[in-house]
């Protein structure tokens, strides 16, 4: 009989179908510390993965656009920690993960500019948000293959304006680089659904 995974393996442990990333062992740590529950590990995870290769991809693509990497993979692997406090929004509706998010890396030592992801990363049309919150977003919608217009209008804005191409341009070089992500979503979202929503 073998045990349940652990919060820490399904962070860090290697994996082969589909391969992530794993979790920055801090964020691990903390993931554990917090209860997190299985499902929530493994959305994290996915969604970190992908944010990777999309900060890969873009500093590759348009090197005169600043990104803080290591914000941006933070923002991934932590933008839904609330869910450990409301686990029904890990399969239905709901927004009150995402203050109850920052609040709960707050009160365990998180700086506000690296918990802030937790709140931003489903309102990417607010005032003040930056390349790094637009590209936790889009991690957190591309890792399942879904496509958001807006979205994405704004990260080829960035793009644009940093490197000094057509937007025309840019919006077709970022939809290629997505669909060939997109393209690994079933195996993601398999992945994420063997994982069970309660400990």
């Amino acid at each position: 009989m073998t045990s349940a995974p652990t919060v820490l393996s399904i962070a860090l442990d290697e994996t082969s179908d589909p391969v992530l990333r794993p979790l920055p062992g801090e964020v691990a740590r903390l993931l554990d510390e917090v209860g997190a529950p299985p499902r929530l590990v493994a959305h994290l995870r996915a969604v970190h993965d992908v944010a990777d290769r999309l900060v890969d991809w873009v500093g590759r693509h348009c090197p005169a656009l600043a990104v803080d990497r290591e914000a941006v993979l933070f923002g991934a692997a932590t933008h839904d920690i609330g869910k450990t406090l409301y686990p029904g929004e890990l399969s239905g509706p709901g927004a009150r993960h995402e203050q109850a998010g920052r609040e709960l890396l707050l009160a365990h030592g998180v700086r506000p500019d690296a918990a802030r992801f937790a709140g931003t990363h489903a309102s990417w049309g607010a005032p003040g948000v930056t390349v790094e919150d637009l590209l936790v977003s889009l991690a957190d919608k591309v890792w399942k293959n879904k496509r958001v217009a807006d979205l994405e209008d704004l990260v080829v804005a960035e793009l644009s304006r940093a490197g000094g191409r057509p937007v025309w341009q840019e919006f077709l070089d970022l939809d290629e680089f997505l669909t060939g992500l997109g393209e690994g979503a079933d195996l993601r979202l398999a992945w994420q659904a063997a994982h069970p929503v309660h400990g």
